[in-house]
């Protein structure tokens, strides 16, 4: 552990180098504190780890980047653009979605394009789409624009929404609002299974999120190239450049309390590092049941954090081939012949079913830098009960992904198996053990109605103070656009440190 003392500074601990965690490190070392980022893994990145093997990059977790004025504005914060640092090439269109029976639909910015697509599939539902895009403009402007990085923390704020939350028919799911705009089964899918890229349920999951229909036209879908890992690199480059320091290895097992307020961290090691406060971009559920273990809690009880919905759980594969293949997109839906029976498995019943619907990911198309020459890098990810489900992941994972390889060869990918040359997995065992995601759950809380805003776990910790949580399980939610916007919100309730401003 580097020497911290000889720095002067009010010092804050930021338990966790994901996206959350990074840009809380970021701003709070912006505002004048000295910021030490405790990693449990051997590099930063969290959910945004990336593998190296055989030559290949695979990014583990995120893609895409949906809002990139955000990362705009944390590298303004530290004083610089992010095009010194960063390639962000958008990405149009967005994505590809394979159905069942072979039909395709292209998702394009431009909405001309959008309504040739819709008119190939479903004619009648063209007037449907403008609809749709106007009344998500609406949706945006209040769920995105004005609250997603205003802490949720008071009662107060809650209530002077309720009026939008009812004008705009936030208290209905997804499906059920896109179901107003398209008849056709197809598009209904097509433009409601966005909130399984965050771990909500379309059948389940606040209406608010039908936002990310004007959300991706608006802002356009991005790559950074070099992969999410290069967009990591940028962020702990600004850390380090606003004089924070950065430790892997270092897992917390304890957030300390004294005379109820957070002062210091405890590690693995047995070495304890104080501090004035403490940001934690670990799984909230870790967070209060592990972490604050020892601390008796008032809101988040061992029983209420048992209690809470929790995000599927995701099986990923990540795999490299010794060639080619140009005739798929860099994203690409590859469904199942089930959409709501099966989403009933996954979230409701848990039970890993016998088909499934999967992301496959190919950013080689884009960024050939990611593959030996003449070869492909790809991830499929395939959504799947969290560990609630008591599958044994030891036992299934092989023959799990040997039925997805040949879904893919059967699918996008012929004679793929003649042609992987490297090849691993992720299962929820994963995000439970390494990731400490409570369930192996891959987006933390599910971002329901009564677990969203005021009702999530909130940016200003109720138990403790002097603790403020970021990441995906607090306020606003999952995805990076929600994540980073969680640390912009410390910009509000954590004060300046004593001696700055």
């Amino acid at each position: 552990m580097p020497d911290m003392q000889a720095d002067g500074r009010p010092h804050a601990v930021v338990i966790g180098s994901g996206f959350g965690g990074l840009a809380a490190a970021i701003r709070l070392g912006a505002r004048g504190w000295r910021v030490t980022v405790l990693e449990k893994l051997d590099a930063p990145g969290g959910r945004a780890y990336v593998f190296k093997q055989d030559g290949f990059t695979f990014d583990a977790g995120p893609t895409i980047i949906t809002a990139p004025y955000l990362l705009e504005e944390l590298w303004q914060v530290a004083g610089r653009r992010l095009a010194d640092d960063i390639d962000l090439r958008p990405v149009d269109p967005f994505y590809k979605i394979r159905f069942d029976d072979g039909t395709t639909l292209a998702c394009h910015a431009d909405l001309g394009a959008m309504r040739a697509e819709i008119a190939r599939i479903s004619p009648e539902d063209a007037q449907g789409f403008d609809r749709f895009i106007r009344d998500s403009e609406k949706i945006y402007d209040v769920a995105f624009t004005k609250l997603v990085d205003q802490p949720f923390h008071k009662l107060g704020t809650l209530l002077r929404e309720v009026p939008d939350l009812v004008r705009l028919q936030g208290y209905r799911t997804v499906f059920g609002k896109v179901s107003d705009y398209f008849r056709h089964p197809k598009l209904r899918i097509a433009f409601s299974f966005h909130p399984l890229l965050i771990g909500g349920n379309p059948m389940t999951t606040t209406a608010y999120y039908c936002l990310v229909g004007h959300l991706e036209r608006t802002h356009g879908v991005h790559y950074a190239m070099g992969g999410m890992g290069a967009l990591v690199d940028g962020m702990v480059g600004l850390i380090r450049r606003l004089g924070g320091t950065l430790v892997t290895g270092a897992e917390v097992t304890r957030i300390e309390v004294t005379n109820g307020r957070a002062a210091g961290v405890t590690l693995a090691s047995g070495e304890t590092i104080a501090a004035d406060i403490v940001v934690s971009n670990a799984d909230v559920g870790w967070t209060y049941s592990k972490l604050l273990g020892h601390h008796r809690r008032r809101r988040w009880t061992d029983a209420k954090v048992a209690r809470a919905n929790y995000s599927m759980g995701l099986f990923v594969w990540y795999f490299g081939t010794n060639r080619r293949y140009d005739s798929v997109y860099h994203h690409t839906m590859v469904l199942g012949p089930r959409y709501e029976e099966l989403l009933r498995d996954i979230f409701t019943r848990k039970r890993l079913a016998e088909d499934f619907s999967l992301y496959l990911h190919r950013p080689s198309m884009t960024d050939p830098s990611l593959a030996p020459a003449g070869c492909d890098s790809f991830y499929v990810l395939a959504p799947v009960p969290h560990l609630g489900s008591g599958t044994d992941w030891t036992a299934m994972a092989e023959p799990y992904r040997a039925r997805i390889q040949q879904r893919l060869e059967e699918t996008v990918l012929p004679e793929l198996g003649r042609h992987i040359v490297t090849s691993r997995t992720l299962t929820p065992l994963d995000f439970r053990d390494r990731l400490l995601s409570l369930n192996g759950a891959a987006f933390s809380l599910e971002p329901q109605l009564f677990q969203s805003a005021w009702f999530r776990p909130h940016n200003v910790s109720e138990e403790v103070a002097g603790l403020y949580l970021v990441g995906a399980g607090t306020h606003p939610g999952a995805g990076v656009p929600g994540v980073i916007s969680s640390a912009k919100i410390l910009d509000q309730v954590v004060p300046m440190p004593a001696g700055v401003g």
